[in-house]
């Protein structure tokens, strides 16, 4: 949706009530489900995840998954008009140790809605920068009001371009790291065909994910950090976070390996969350490539 439609939708709903975007973003949700040529690829996913049901289960899951997109939007919605989320933890003791002891990356996927944690973290006073990797795109409207809300919390945002690589993007997340600071970026996204990715096993198929959090982890010695935040109710979280992933080696000559390891861990995390939480996959291009297909 453009930013235009947006505002105008937002300012309806302060007047008359949450019901009115609720209803309305559901039935553009029911739009891109008939008619966006992207159905087709949701359906292969749950056809991989669920083998053994029929067809109009993968269906039925495809329906699911546009519907619940559309709770990232609502929920933003209620908490830029004061409704503060609720949540519960799970894990994050190793991540509060690290706070102002060596920092960590935060590794994120587009399962789960992110962008709540990113919210609440801020919210919870942690008194360390947190600076946060996005993908910019071409044509960007709602997605620029999420980037600049997020700014307006307290999240240091750097945008990917899709263009050309720029060395200082990565020099400033290592600088945040140093200082102790948390680092977030995705793991699933490939935002420019030069980038450098790993390839990973998810649900028996390959996959590639992106190269610069785990050499991130070598570089600067600080862990990985797997979070999660899954929907439980209207505004309502459970945010998970893994144990410390290390990327280490002694020698050069086994950073390779070092880095496809913690890959693959990472991969395993994902293929056990999108498990449990299949309709809140928002990753909405293939992902999960067929044996000998290549990105």
């Amino acid at each position: 949706m453009s930013l235009a439609p947006y505002a105008v939708l937002v300012r309806i709903s302060r007047l008359i009530g949450p019901w009115f975007f609720t209803s309305i973003a559901r039935c553009i949700a029911t739009g891109y489900f008939l008619f966006s040529p992207k159905v087709r690829e949701s359906l292969r996913l749950y056809a991989i995840v669920f083998p053994q049901r029929s067809r109009w289960f993968h269906l039925w899951c495809a329906f699911c998954q546009y519907q619940s997109f559309t709770t990232i939007h609502f929920d933003r919605f209620l908490t830029n008009n004061g409704q503060l989320p609720i949540f519960t933890c799970e894990g994050g003791e190793a991540l509060n140790a690290r706070i102002n002891h060596g920092g960590a990356l935060l590794l994120m996927s587009h399962l789960g809605n992110w962008e709540m944690a990113a919210r609440l973290m801020i919210h919870q006073g942690y008194e360390t920068p947190l600076l946060l990797y996005m993908g910019v795109k071409e044509k960007e409207g709602v997605e620029r009001r999420q980037k600049e809300e997020l700014q307006q919390a307290g999240v240091t945002i750097i945008g990917v371009d899709q263009g050309a690589a720029n060395p200082f993007t990565a020099l400033e997340g290592l600088k945040i790291l140093r200082q102790g600071g948390l680092v977030s970026m995705a793991g699933d996204i490939i935002w420019r065909q030069d980038q450098r990715r790993i390839p990973v096993q998810v649900l028996g198929h390959p996959a590639f994910v992106s190269e610069a959090p785990f050499v991130f982890a070598l570089v600067s010695g600080a862990p990985i950090v797997v979070f999660f935040a899954f929907r439980t109710g209207r505004n309502r979280y459970r945010f998970t976070f893994s144990e410390p992933i290390w990327v280490r080696c002694e020698r050069r000559e086994d950073r390779h390996q070092a880095v496809a390891q913690a890959a693959q861990r990472y991969a395993d995390l994902l293929e056990a969350a999108l498990r449990a939480h299949p309709y809140e996959w928002y990753h909405f291009d293939r992902f999960l490539l067929d044996p000998g297909e290549t990105p």
